[in-house]
């Protein structure tokens, strides 16, 4: 029987997991910290939670967030209801979930630190770990984004990773909070989560300690305490358009998946529908008992289609979306005013939150609704100022 090693149990690697073991392959789960937790938001998109629904259907617990508030410098912030929820974990509490799913499907879960990855003289792996070692025909890179196994996995340069920074904040809210900042490719988020907020911020081009204290600051401005708060920091990938194209994501006996093969979106940050989407095609992949090499090709070709071309292209945006300019004025600011005065609009940024609009296609689509969003926003200004009377004539 085809054994198989997943070097990592986040929701990556407990994905392929789940779906090898369940297809009675001999899988095991290596991983020195299993369910964890993390700074990042731990937001479940519509587009991940309707392709797999247990995401959804399970008693984890979790919250349904609608409300959302979007602010920048210089236009205050904007209130969008979100028609398709956000689904939003604690990272423990999502990774606890999926690794109970592989462990119940059978794969073995072995509770260690992943020392050196070799070859045998039979091509198999050898997996050493602080406890012992053990064999397998395959192995599953999801060691995240700080992957020490030099030979496998994505080669990061400074370029393509962001640093994500939060506070694990004992207090309430119902709604999310997201916050453009000047000249930063990046943003702070605040997440409802059960019993605690996520409070973070995440970016490229500035050191952790910069970015940390642009959050304080922002903290501070709003009240929200660090008193009793937990600090959280973390690497990020985040792949320049070089990066993607270069990106190392499989090998001979071996596929890269999550954090690990660099799949994050260079925008937003958001990764874990990545994770479970590469994991589950990662596994179809050794499902199919192809040659190696085959495998690795095979894989390499589903994830430039699957989702590889458009955040390769979305690499391409992510500066000039955070730090460029349109009609004078930053491109995060005029966002914020297209939403307050265009329905069009709107609706394009609901569907970017749900995950259903690919990069590829924004600026197609944003040149066809041009003309309609002027319009929207030309009439919405001459209703304000002339029929409101909130200047003379």
């Amino acid at each position: 029987m085809k054994s198989v090693a997943i070097l990592g149990g986040g929701p990556a690697g407990a994905t392929a997991a789940e779906r090898l073991a369940r297809s009675g392959l001999k899988t095991y789960i290596i991983d020195e910290k299993l369910a964890w937790e993390k700074p990042c938001g731990g937001g479940i998109t519509y587009k991940a939670y309707s392709q797999y629904p247990y995401l959804i259907e399970n008693d984890a617990p979790k919250r349904y967030v609608i409300d959302t508030y979007i602010a920048a410098p210089k236009c205050g912030s904007f209130k969008m209801s979100l028609t398709r929820p956000l689904l939003i974990y604690s990272r423990m509490d999502l990774n606890g979930m999926l690794l109970g799913r592989a462990e119940r499907a059978g794969a073995e879960i072995v509770h260690d630190r992943v020392l050196a990855l070799d070859r045998t003289h039979s091509n198999n792996w050898r997996i050493r770990t602080r406890k012992s070692n053990l064999e397998a025909d395959y192995c599953v890179i999801a060691t995240g984004a700080r992957n020490p196994l030099r030979e496998v996995g994505t080669q990061y340069t400074a370029q393509d990773t962001m640093y994500a920074l939060g506070y694990w904040v004992p207090s309430h809210q119902e709604h999310i909070d997201i916050q453009f900042l000047p000249k930063l490719e990046g943003y702070i988020w605040v997440f409802p989560r059960n019993g605690h907020l996520s409070v973070g911020i995440c970016g490229k081009g500035e050191s952790a300690q910069c970015l940390r204290a642009r959050l304080e600051r922002y903290m501070e401005e709003k009240g929200i305490a660090r008193k009793d708060a937990t600090f959280y920091g973390h690497m990020l990938p985040a792949l320049e358009s070089r990066g993607w194209r270069n990106n190392r994501l499989a090998g001979n006996g071996w596929l890269a998946v999550g954090d690990a093969g660099g799949l994050v979106d260079p925008i937003t940050g958001e990764g874990l529908y990545y994770a479970v989407r590469s994991g589950d095609l990662a596994s179809q992949m050794v499902l199919a008992d192809e040659e190696p090499e085959k495998t690795a090709e095979a894989y390499r070709h589903a994830i430039t289609r699957d989702f590889g071309l458009d955040l390769t292209y979305g690499a391409g945006l992510a500066k000039r979306l955070f730090c460029g300019a349109i009609f004078f004025g930053a491109v995060p600011t005029r966002m914020i005013e297209f939403m307050k005065r265009s329905p069009k609009f709107c609706e394009i940024m609901q569907d970017l939150f749900a995950g259903t609009q690919p990069y590829l296609e924004l600026k197609t689509r944003l040149l066809r609704n041009v003309n309609t969003t002027l319009h929207e926003i030309l009439m919405s200004f001459l209703f304000r100022k002339l029929i409101l009377g909130e200047t003379r004539v």
